[in-house]
C-alpha cells in the first residue's frame, strides 16, 4: 500500500512540474513568435564549419575558457549536472522499488563517479560563491536570485549524499572504497536504527526529488533558461561575416517603420538572445563604454529587452511568464521600467585613480535605473505603450556604442548585441530625425562632400602634394592597374592620416605595385552612415562606389582603413560587389616584405606596442600580418599589452563616435592609452588611422614623450631611414 501511495504521490508531483515547466517554456515562446520571422540558410547550418563551432562552444565551453577560472568551474558543473542525470534516475529507481537500482554493469564504478561528481560540484559551487561574494567580482550579480541557484544546487549534491548515506545505514552495507562520501557520512550516523534510517532516506530522497523539480521549474524562469536556449542560440548564429549588418529594404512599400522603435521590430533569433543571456556580465566587463562609465552595458541592454518582451508578451497572449501562476499573483501586473534616471548621466571618472577602468558606475546606474515599477506609480499604463526608446533604452545609451564586438566576441551563449544597438539607432536616425547634433553634421557632410568635415571633394586628391616629386597614379593615369588604393576620408583629408597614405604610397612604388587612385572621384565608404544607422545614405554610397568600381574594371582594392576594409570585403557583396579582393594595407606590405620586394634594412631602436583595430581583428581575424612585420624590423622590441588581439579594448572611434563628442565618464581614447604605456613603450603602433588619431590624442593629454606610428610609416623608416623617411 505505502509502495502504491509512494508512486501515486511521485507521478502527480512529477507530473505537474513537467506540465508548469512546459507551460513556462511555451508561453516564452509565444512572446519570442510576436517577433518578426527571420531565414535561416539550412545548408549553411549543416556545414562540417558550423558544427565544430556549435560542438566547440557548447560541449568544449570555448569562450567560457577565456576566464580559465571560471570556465573550469563552469565545465566541471556543466558535465557533473550530465553524469548525475544517470545517478538521480538511479536514486528514484531506489525510492520506488525500496533498495533496488539501475542494472548497469559496473555499478560499483558507476556509484564511484557519482560520489566523486557530486563532491566536484560541491567544490566548484564553493568556488562559484568565492568568485560572486569573496572576490566580489563587478560583473557577478548578487542577491537572492543567483543565490537561490547556488543554494538549489547545493541542497540537490547533500541530499543525493545524504540518501546514499542513509541507504547504507539501512541495508546495513560495509563502507566501501566504490562509496567514499557516503561511507564516511554513514560511520558519522551509525547510532541510527535501521528503521529511522529508512525513514530519514525516505524524508531526504523526497526532499531531492522535490528540490529538483523546483529547480526544473524556475530553469526557464530565470537566467539559467539558457541551459535550453543558449544550445539553440548558438545553432542559429550568424553564418556569414561578423562585420555584416542585415540590411533594410528601403523599396519595401509594405513597411511601416525602419529599425526597432517598438519590442516586436526585433527579429525572433534577436529575442533568443533575450532568453539565452546568462546574466555573467563578461561582456560588460569588456565594454569600452562600461569600462569608463558611459550609461551603456551591454548585459543590461540584452536584461532590459527581455524583461520588456516578457511585459508585452504577457499583455499581448494574455499568457502569465510565471509558474505557477497562482504564487506570482502580483507579478502579473508589473511592468519594467527606467526609474524616473532616463536623462540622468552616470557620475563622472575620476581619470587620476588608480584603476585605468572601472564597470562600477554603469552598474550602480543601471541597478537605480531599471526595476520593476509599483502599479500605483504607473496608473493605467500598459507595458506595450511604454517607449522602447525612453522608457526601456536611453538614447544616451544607444549612442555610447562603439560597435567594437567585444561583447559578442566574450558572450558563452552567442549573443549579438551590435545588431541590436544599429536597429534601434536606424529607428532613431530613419523614423524619428533624432542624433547628437556632432553626428548630425558629418552626415550631412558625407551626403553633400563625401567626407565627414564637409571639406570640398576637390580636395581629396591634395594629401599627394608632399611626396616630393614622386608621382600617385589615377585610375586615368594607370587604367591597367592591379590594385586600387582606396584612400578613404581619414586618409585623404585628416592632416595626421595623410602621413600614412603617403607612406603607403612610396611603399608600394618603391615595391613596383601596379596600383592607382580614384582620386577626386572617391567617395566615402558608407561605414559610418552605416553604423550611426543612416542606412539610406548607405546604401546610396553603396551603390555609387560599386558602380565606379565597375566602371574602372577594379579586381582588387588595397586600403589603410579597416573600416572600408570591412565595408567592402564584407558588405558590398550583398549588393553587387562581385570577384574583387579586398585587402588591408598591413597584409600587402607582410607579403611584399616576405617576397623581397621590401627590404628592411634599417633599424628602428623602439620599445613597440601594437594595437589592435577591433574592425581589423575582432571584425575579420587580423591579428598576425602588423605583428608579423614588426617582428621583422631590425631593432624593434615588440611589447604585448594585457588586452591585445581578441581581447583589445577599442579606441573610441568606432560606431561613428570618431565624430561625435564624449560626454560623460573618462574618455575611451585615455583609457586605452593607459593600457598601451603600462608596458613602458617608446611608440605604439597601430594599422588603423582613426586608432592612431585617438591614440596620439591620447599621448598628449598625458603629455609624455611617445610616437604613435601606422605599421606603414613604421616599414618605410625601416626601408629607407629615419632622415629620408
Amino acid at each position: 500500500m505505502w509502495q502504491m501511495l509512494q508512486w501515486i504521490m511521485f507521478l502527480l508531483v512529477t507530473g505537474y512540474a513537467i506540465y508548469l515547466f512546459y507551460k513556462a517554456v511555451y508561453h516564452r515562446y509565444l512572446y519570442m513568435s510576436l517577433g518578426r520571422p527571420v531565414e535561416f540558410r539550412a545548408r549553411s547550418r549543416l556545414s562540417w564549419n558550423n558544427w565544430g563551432e556549435f560542438l566547440s562552444q557548447v560541449f568544449g565551453q570555448r569562450k567560457l575558457l577565456k576566464d580559465w577560472r571560471s570556465g573550469v568551474m563552469h565545465i566541471v558543473i556543466f558535465y557533473g549536472f550530465i553524469i548525475l542525470q544517470f545517478g538521480a534516475i538511479d536514486l528514484i529507481v531506489k525510492g520506488l522499488t525500496r533498495g533496488g537500482h539501475l542494472l548497469l554493469p559496473g555499478y560499483h564504478l558507476f556509484g564511484l563517479s557519482q560520489e566523486v561528481t557530486v563532491l566536484l560540484i560541491l567544490i566548484a559551487i564553493g568556488y562559484a560563491a568565492y568568485r560572486r561574494y569573496g572576490e566580489q567580482l563587478p560583473r557577478l550579480k548578487k542577491g537572492w536570485k543567483p543565490s537561490l541557484v547556488l543554494i538549489l544546487i547545493s541542497s540537490i549534491m547533500l541530499t543525493v549524499l545524504l540518501s546514499l548515506s542513509l541507504e547504507r545505514i539501512w541495508f546495513q552495507l560495509d563502507p566501501s572504497l566504490y562509496a567514499p562520501v557516503s561511507s564516511l557520512i554513514s560511520l558519522a550516523l551509525q547510532s541510527l536504527s535501521t528503521s529511522a534510517a529508512e525513514v530519514l532516506f525516505y524524508l531526504f530522497w523526497w526532499l531531492h526529488l522535490l528540490i529538483l523539480l523546483i529547480f526544473l521549474v524556475y530553469i526557464p524562469q530565470s537566467k539559467h533558461f539558457h541551459l535550453i536556449t543558449a544550445p539553440i542560440n548558438i545553432w542559429l548564429r550568424r553564418t556569414e561575416p561578423p562585420g555584416r549588418l542585415t540590411s533594410i529594404d528601403l523599396e519595401d512599400e509594405e513597411a511601416e517603420s525602419f529599425g526597432a522603435g517598438a519590442i516586436t521590430d526585433f527579429t525572433r533569433k534577436q529575442m533568443l538572445d533575450f532568453y539565452a543571456c546568462v546574466e555573467c556580465g563578461r561582456c560588460t566587463n569588456v565594454c569600452p563604454a562600461s569600462n569608463t562609465g558611459k550609461p551603456l552595458s551591454p548585459m543590461h541592454l540584452i536584461t532590459k529587452l527581455r524583461d520588456h518582451l516578457t511585459d508585452v508578451g504577457t499583455e499581448q497572449t494574455g499568457k502569465s511568464p510565471w509558474q505557477p501562476s497562482y504564487a506570482f499573483a502580483s507579478s502579473q501586473t508589473a511592468t519594467h521600467q527606467l526609474r524616473g534616471l532616463k536623462n540622468s548621466a552616470v557620475a563622472w571618472m575620476d581619470s587620476s585613480l588608480p584603476h585605468i577602468t572601472d564597470i562600477r558606475p554603469t552598474l550602480d546606474w543601471q541597478s537605480a535605473a531599471w526595476g520593476v515599477q509599483d502599479q500605483s506609480d504607473l496608473g493605467d499604463a500598459r507595458a506595450a505603450e511604454l517607449e522602447l526608446i525612453g522608457d526601456v533604452m536611453t538614447e544616451e545609451e544607444i549612442w555610447s556604442c562603439t560597435t567594437c564586438r567585444n561583447c559578442e566576441d566574450q558572450c558563452p551563449v552567442g549573443n549579438e548585441h551590435v545588431d541590436k544597438i544599429i536597429d534601434l539607432r536606424r529607428h532613431l536616425v530613419l523614423m524619428q530625425g533624432s542624433i547628437p547634433q556632432e553626428g548630425r553634421r558629418a552626415l550631412q557632410n558625407i551626403e553633400r562632400q563625401g567626407n565627414p568635415w564637409g571639406i570640398s571633394r576637390n580636395e581629396r586628391f591634395n594629401w599627394t602634394a608632399d611626396l616630393e616629386g614622386l608621382s600617385v597614379p589615377t585610375v586615368h593615369d594607370n587604367p591597367q592597374f592591379e590594385y586600387l588604393f582606396f584612400v578613404g576620408s581619414m586618409g585623404s583629408y585628416d592632416l595626421r592620416s595623410r602621413k600614412i597614405s603617403r607612406s603607403f604610397a612610396r611603399l608600394m612604388l618603391e615595391a613596383g605595385i601596379n596600383f592607382a587612385v580614384l582620386g577626386n572621384e572617391e567617395k566615402n565608404s558608407g561605414d559610418t552612415p552605416r553604423r550611426m544607422g543612416n542606412e539610406f545614405l548607405f546604401q546610396q554610397l553603396c551603390q555609387e562606389n560599386i558602380t565606379l568600381f565597375q566602371q574602372y574594371g577594379v579586381r582588387k582594392i588595397v586600403t589603410a582603413d579597416p573600416h572600408a576594409f570591412n565595408t567592402f570585403k564584407n558588405e558590398y557583396p550583398e549588393f553587387g560587389l562581385e570577384d574583387v579582393e579586398v585587402i588591408h594595407h598591413t597584409q600587402l606590405l607582410e607579403r611584399l616584405i616576405k617576397e623581397g620586394k621590401l627590404t628592411l634594412s634599417h633599424e628602428v631602436r623602439e620599445r613597440m606596442t601594437y594595437h589592435d583595430s577591433c574592425y581589423l581583428g575582432r571584425y575579420n581575424g587580423i591579428y598576425d600580418a602588423p605583428r608579423e612585420i614588426l617582428r621583422r624590423v631590425p631593432g624593434m622590441e615588440l611589447m604585448e599589452m594585457k588586452r591585445s588581439r581578441e581581447n583589445a579594448m577599442c579606441c573610441g572611434a568606432g560606431g561613428g563616435l570618431m565624430w561625435m563628442e564624449e560626454t560623460g565618464g573618462k574618455r575611451i581614447n585615455l583609457a586605452r592609452t593607459e593600457q598601451a604605456l603600462e608596458v613602458s613603450p617608446t611608440m605604439i603602433g597601430s594599422g588603423c588611422p582613426y586608432c592612431l588619431t585617438m591614440l596620439e590624442d591620447g599621448v598628449k593629454m598625458k603629455e609624455l614623450d611617445v610616437r604613435t606610428k601606422d605599421i606603414a610609416e613604421i616599414v618605410e623608416l625601416s626601408v629607407f631611414g629615419e632622415a629620408l623617411a
